[in-house]
């Protein structure tokens, strides 16, 4: 996750509108839900083309910090234009709002560190059976995830042996454990059961490139089908087309390569 102070979080803030993509909705169908999980109901978006015939391959997409807005929202609906069914799990809905809080120091602190990961990862366990049981194809199962949710997408494919596909897009790999989050992506790297691919800046100092170096390492010694890459220019949540952090032409060939990756190891059609 990142720390650094941009204001606002919401699209609407953002001082780059120019720069916000708006996917259209003519061809996708989307929609609002509940999905059941752990004795509750979290909110969730989710979008699929529209018209189609068969099971869909699936994405879930995981939420920054800032949690499902209308960037990740938007994200959905690009996916669906892909071919898939997308869906973004409200995952900090037990314990807040992330719209409440003013800065992210606080967001951090008072929020986001009392997320379990355990909490998560069973979460999105319920997010792939909603899926299978509303359009999904269960066997055609990915995962993606930005900040935040990069982080979560590693440990995803570590976690559910049914994943096909991973892509975290600048998701620290390496931190403190504690007792909410005990272990981290280098921690996991022998258990990855999915191709992982990790899409991160070098300008973004969040995240040491000594860090990725590390995980580079732990991936080789794990033999484990995985490839990060790294945009020179680019900083923390460069795909963040409603932050000053956004840097075009990396975001537009991280998406490629995303795109790419789903299409090598999920596929997009109905079998």
């Amino acid at each position: 996750m990142t720390t650094d102070n941009q204001p606002g979080f919401a699209p609407a803030a953002s001082p780059h509108a120019s720069t916000i993509v708006r996917t259209p909705e003519n061809a996708i169908a989307t929609g609002e839900t509940t999905i059941p999980t752990q004795g509750e109901h979290m909110p969730a978006y989710h979008a699929r083309p529209k018209d189609a015939e068969g099971a869909l391959p699936v994405i879930i997409v995981v939420q920054e910090i800032f949690g499902v807005h209308e960037h990740i929202r938007d994200l959905c609906r690009r996916l669906a234009l892909e071919g898939y069914l997308a869906v973004a799990p409200e995952l900090y809905f037990r314990q807040g709002d992330p719209n409440a809080y003013d800065d992210v120091g606080t967001l951090l602190k008072e929020l986001v560190a009392n997320v379990p990961d355990a909490q998560v990862l069973a979460d999105l366990d319920h997010v792939a059976n909603w899926a299978a049981r509303n359009g999904g194809d269960a066997h055609r199962l990915a995962i993606t995830g930005f900040c935040w949710g990069g982080r979560i997408a590693w440990l995803y494919a570590a976690h559910n042996p049914q994943l096909k596909a991973a892509v975290a897009w600048y998701g620290k790999v390496v931190g403190d454990q504690t007792l909410k989050s005990p272990k981290h992506p280098v921690d996991v790297a022998t258990e990855l059961s999915a191709p992982v691919l990790g899409l991160y800046g070098a300008q973004d100092n969040s995240i040491p490139q000594e860090s990725l170096e590390r995980m580079r390492q732990a991936l080789q010694d794990a033999n484990a089908t995985a490839d990060i890459i790294v945009y020179p220019e680019a900083g923390h949540a460069f795909n963040a087309d409603y932050r000053p952090s956004y840097h075009e032409a990396s975001a537009k060939d991280g998406w490629q390569k995303m795109l790419a990756w789903f299409a090598r190891y999920v596929g997009k059609k109905a079998e």
